[in-house]
């Protein structure tokens, strides 16, 4: 399966350049988990030398490193802010009616409000750096209703570096650009089985409260 998304991420980038980077990097901003490294280290690839001139068919069809990290940070920059503004006015209220089904309480969003003004800063740019988990940080951050200015900035610092990174790993690989996916790849495969598990703890914590709250209820009817 990964590798065929990765044979169809390489191919809308060999033929739609700088725009099938930019649709693909706002779309891994945006809930969307679309590998960054190969789109970025692919990207940078496509800059260096011979590689470009074989993959591309072209001796002057290479794309240019600096428009390919350009239009890679601005692309992650407007995906994040579209999945923060779906989060800040819509995401809320939507948990407010419906969070139950969801096994989510008011309070528990109260405390995601609380915890993200103290720590959102952090966790916004640190999960920038951690595949799979990056792709939807934006979303609870504008739940928890953190400021647009400072979701921007530490956005920004987490995007960059990661963006840039994996762009300029690409272009010094060449044609070994894959090697970037190979090492990231057991790094996502962990972050995803952490992330399910945790939310394997979370949902199992979750019925257990629900269980014991009907059961207080009921005893308290009772007496």
């Amino acid at each position: 399966m990964l590798g065929i998304l990765g044979k169809f991420l390489t191919e809308r980038i060999s033929n739609d350049g700088y725009l099938a980077v930019f649709v693909l990097m706002l779309l891994g901003s945006a809930c969307i988990p679309i590998p960054s490294e190969v789109v970025m280290a692919f990207g940078g690839a496509l800059a260096s030398g011979t590689f470009a001139d074989r993959v591309l068919g072209d001796p002057g069809a290479a794309l240019g490193l600096v428009p390919v990290m350009v239009v890679g940070v601005v692309a992650s920059l407007l995906g994040s802010w579209l999945a923060w503004w779906v989060g800040y006015t819509g995401g809320r209220p939507l948990i407010d009616r419906f969070g139950r089904y969801l096994l989510l309480r008011p309070h528990e969003v109260d405390r995601a409000h609380e915890w993200f003004e103290r720590h959102g800063e952090a966790a916004v740019f640190f999960a920038r750096l951690i595949p799979l988990i990056r792709a939807f940080i934006s979303l609870p951050a504008g739940v928890a209703r953190m400021g647009f200015g400072r979701f921007t900035i530490y956005t920004f610092l987490g995007i960059l570096p990661w963006t840039v990174g994996l762009a300029l790993a690409g272009y010094a690989l060449g044609e070994r650009w894959s090697t970037v996916e190979r090492l990231m790849g057991p790094v996502s495969l962990a972050v995803g089985v952490v992330a399910l598990a945790a939310l394997g703890w979370w949902v199992r914590r979750s019925l257990h409260a629900r269980a014991s709250g009907g059961l207080s209820s009921q005893n308290g009817q009772s007496s």
